[in-house]
């Protein structure tokens, strides 16, 4: 992908986790400016040529005046290696912080919101997708302008195991019956997620935007 012909002021939460850590490298690499909301602990997390905000992304009061000079605001806070079993964690932290990060945005006019969610409907993860669905429509509330991408699960160091399954979605996206579901509730790697994340970045939308898995898959080269 070559380098952006815009640059963009990208305000980024969730700055040192699992997509946050490889995503501010390739965004600095591609001459935007970016800003990281981290907490103390995490600073030394961060690569140079990343302007550092220490704060708590639960908490809105303090947060806006920090986006204020950003165009877009990049919303990756989230309980690691989502689980059934974590429903009250995504209640604590995935849910707060993205509607902190929407207040936040929502007060000073952020011109673009980008949302990482999760595909839906599905037969399990009921409370993740509950969380995720009340920040979407929270967005809408706002009236933000938003792009949100819903992947089902991310292929990526630690997160290889669902692998094993390729063979199970290949079979269920042939039948006409499973196919749609199937595909979207797909696997993407953390390379395709990386570069659709780049992609909503640097080609924002003028209405909000969702970007299932297919579109995931075919922004970032293809198949698994």
């Amino acid at each position: 992908m070559s380098a952006a012909t815009d640059r963009h002021h990208i305000f980024v939460t969730g700055a040192t986790g699992y997509i946050g850590a490889r995503l501010i490298p390739l965004l600095i690499e591609r001459g935007h400016d970016v800003t990281a909301l981290v907490r103390e602990s995490s600073v030394k997390k961060l690569p140079a040529g990343c302007r550092v905000v220490v704060g708590d992304p639960l908490r809105a009061d303090g947060l806006a005046e920090s986006v204020r000079r950003c165009d877009t605001l990049v919303q990756l806070v989230g309980v690691p290696k989502p689980a059934p079993w974590k429903g009250a964690q995504f209640r604590a932290i995935d849910g707060p912080s993205a509607m902190a990060a929407i207040r936040a945005a929502a007060t000073v006019g952020t011109h673009h919101f980008v949302y990482v969610s999760v595909a839906q409907p599905a037969p399990i993860m009921r409370d993740y997708i509950a969380v995720r669905r009340a920040c979407e429509a929270a967005l809408e509330a706002a009236g933000l302008v938003a792009t949100i991408l819903r992947p089902w699960y991310i292929l990526g160091p630690g997160h290889w195991w669902p692998l094993a399954l390729v063979p199970v979605y290949r079979a269920l996206e042939r039948v006409p019956a499973t196919r749609e579901a199937a595909m979207r509730l797909g696997l993407v790697t953390i390379g395709q997620m990386l570069s659709a994340l780049l992609w909503s970045i640097e080609q924002p939308p003028m209405k909000t935007r969702v970007i299932e898995v297919p579109e995931i898959r075919r922004l970032g080269g293809g198949e698994i």
